[in-house]
C-alpha cells in the first residue's frame, strides 16, 4: 500500500479545516491497523467460521453453544487490542470540535477507548451500529451482562445462563445476521448524517447495507464526501475525495497538519 500524497493530506486537512461538523463513518479497515482481522475479505474471520444466523441462535441451542465458543476463542484477540492512529486522531478531532460522532460498523470499541484515553466521554459521541462484543444482553429485557461471568458459567455448565432477571436468552451485544438493527442507533446516525456539512470514510468497503447508506444521504443532503480507504468502493464516484492509504499515517498526517 502506497502511502498517501502530500497533496492527498493537505486535500482532507483542508475539507476538514473547512467543516463546521463533519462526522466520521467506519468499518473494519479501521481496526486491522489495531490486529483485528476483517471479516470478508480472503483469510478473514467468516472464511474461517461462518456466523450464526439470529434466528438459529434463539431457536438452537446447539447454535447458542457454537456462537459462545467462537466468542471466546476471540476473547484473547478482543483483550490485545488497543487504538491504533486512526482511532487517536478520529479521538483527536472529536475533542478539536470538528467532529460531531462516529458512526461506526465495528464491534470493538476501540473509539471508545480512543476517546476515554484523552479524556472525552465517549457514550454521546459513538453510535454503534452493529452493536458491541465487549458485553452481552438479553434480548427480552434488555440486562447488561459481562462476559467473564457468562464464560464461567459456559465452562461451568457447557452453556451460556439465561437472564438473571427476566429468564430470556442472553447474547453478545452484536447484531447478527437476521437480527434488526438498533432502532435508536439507526435515528440517531440519520438525526448525526442529516446534521453534517462533511463525511469522512474511514475504512469501509461501504458494501453492507443499511449502515452504508450514511454516506449517502450525506451527501444527498449536501455534505461533502471523503473516503479514506485502502481498496475501492462503490462509492468512490460519489465523493468529493478518495483517498486509497493506509488510515492510521494518513490521518496522523492530517493531524499534524491542522
Amino acid at each position: 500500500m502506497d502511502a498517501p500524497l502530500g497533496d492527498e493530506v493537505t486535500a482532507l486537512a483542508g475539507l476538514l479545516r473547512q467543516s463546521r461538523r463533519a462526522v466520521v463513518f467506519t468499518g473494519a479497515g479501521m481496526s486491522t491497523e489495531s490486529g483485528i482481522p476483517d471479516f470478508r475479505s480472503p483469510g478473514g474471520i467468516w472464511a474461517k467460521m461462518m456466523p450464526v444466523e439470529f434466528q438459529d441462535y434463539i431457536s438452537d441451542p446447539e447454535a447458542r453453544r457454537v456462537s459462545w465458543e467462537r466468542r471466546f476463542e476471540m476473547e484473547e484477540t478482543w483483550n490485545a487490542t488497543l487504538p491504533n492512529d486512526g482511532h487517536r486522531a478520529v479521538a483527536e478531532l472529536v475533542a478539536m470540535g470538528k467532529v460531531s460522532h462516529v458512526i461506526t460498523q465495528n464491534i470493538d470499541a476501540l473509539h471508545q477507548a480512543a476517546l476515554e484515553q484523552i479524556g472525552v466521554v465517549p457514550d454521546e459521541k459513538v453510535i454503534e451500529l452493529h452493536g458491541n462484543t465487549r458485553y452481552a444482553k438479553c434480548l427480552d429485557c434488555g440486562l447488561r451482562m459481562e462476559i467473564p461471568d457468562i464464560r464461567a458459567h459456559f465452562d461451568a455448565h457447557g452453556e451460556a445462563p439465561d437472564c438473571a432477571a427476566c429468564g430470556g436468552i442472553v447474547k453478545t451485544a452484536t447484531i447478527s445476521f437476521g437480527q434488526p438493527m438498533p432502532e435508536g442507533e439507526m435515528a440517531r446516525a440519520e438525526a448525526a448524517t442529516l446534521g453534517c456539512d462533511l463525511m469522512l470514510v474511514l475504512g469501509s468497503s461501504l458494501a453492507v447495507y443499511p449502515a452504508a447508506s450514511f454516506p449517502l444521504l450525506a451527501k444527498r443532503n449536501g455534505a461533502g464526501l471523503a473516503i479514506l480507504n485502502r481498496d475501492q468502493t462503490p462509492q468512490d464516484h460519489f465523493a468529493d475525495l478518495v483517498i486509497n492509504a493506509e488510515i492510521g499515517p494518513t490521518m496522523r498526517a492530517v493531524i499534524d497538519t491542522l
